[in-house]
């Protein structure tokens, strides 16, 4: 049997995983079929690994064929909705309720079925996120951050399966109004928040938070020593951000990096690759992204 691939795009962003991929074979809504093993998708939300068709005589039968195959799935229904939903009636229930941040991802393999027609089943077993169609949720905190750009971060270091430790220098450049300056602060980080528009009162007056009225662009490497993370989260075009990201590297005084590529305009895919093709990196299209992808680097 040919091996192939299935991507579910991330909400909105179906052009952009298509261009990613180059070739498909089938669009069902947000999923898009490839021939051929897993690749770097950076804007598919969660990736299927070996789907296979399965024919289903009823109702029954469909949620028979899957509880043979494993326990755990999770449904894509944009066909056939009510049907779906039948089916995952007789499904056992997963749980899908927000992680508090510093929670470890589920560990029980989670697969992932859709209806092609009314007589046939899409199914994985195994696929790339542990949670149902790639959305990470957090218990969020409505009180403490200025905003709610917070939630990428704690989804970037949920993924990356490490984060700041108490003690540990971040950098967060173009940090107003503080959002990931916050999130910083309360796991104990040493935070020395960059940008020309000022934080938030509350996130500047934490005392491991230090703040510079300056531009983030402006800041030299060598003024600050050696660091354990940088964070950036600035509104700017992509290939302003790559330079930044080159001036730090090539400063060789940092390590960790997570930073955000945020699109003015169309996609500018040429510049998505020159990131993914940094050595170390991770490119990704988190759950709590908009028109952007979060850089990752630990090495």
């Amino acid at each position: 049997m040919a091996i192939r691939t299935a991507y579910l795009a991330a909400e909105g962003f179906v052009a952009e995983l298509a261009h990613e991929l180059a070739a498909i074979e089938r669009r069902h809504g947000r999923l898009l079929l490839a021939a051929g093993p897993p690749r770097p998708a950076a804007w598919a939300q969660n990736v299927w690994l070996d789907p296979r068709q399965l024919a289903i005589a009823s109702i029954a039968d469909a949620a028979r064929q899957l509880r043979g195959i494993q326990r755990n799935w999770a449904s894509y229904a944009p066909l056939f909705h009510r049907r779906a939903m039948l089916i995952e009636a007789q499904l056992p229930v997963v749980s899908a309720k927000p992680l508090s941040f510093g929670e470890p991802p589920p560990l029980a393999p989670l697969g992932s079925w859709t209806l092609l027609d009314a007589d046939t089943l899409l199914a994985a077993p195994h696929c790339t996120s542990a949670f149902p169609n790639g959305e990470m949720r957090f218990v969020e905190d409505r009180t403490g951050p200025p905003s709610r750009a917070y939630l990428k971060l704690w989804e970037a270091l949920t993924l990356i399966g490490e984060r700041p430790q108490p003690g540990d220098t971040c950098l967060d450049l173009g940090s107003s109004p503080g959002g990931w300056t916050w999130a910083l602060a309360q796991m104990g980080a040493c935070v020395v928040s960059v940008d020309k528009a000022p934080l938030a009162p509350a996130v500047a007056s934490l005392p491991n938070v230090e703040y510079r009225s300056e531009s983030a662009f402006a800041l030299d490497p060598s003024s600050l020593g050696a660091i354990d993370w940088l964070f950036a989260d600035i509104a700017c075009y992509p290939a302003r951000l790559l330079a930044l990201i080159e001036r730090w590297l090539a400063a060789g005084t940092c390590r960790r990096f997570v930073c955000t590529i945020k699109f003015q305009g169309p996609t500018d895919h040429a510049i998505a690759a020159r990131f993914a093709a940094i050595p170390g990196a991770t490119l990704r299209h988190l759950f709590h992204n908009g028109h952007e992808l979060t850089w990752m680097k630990l090495d």
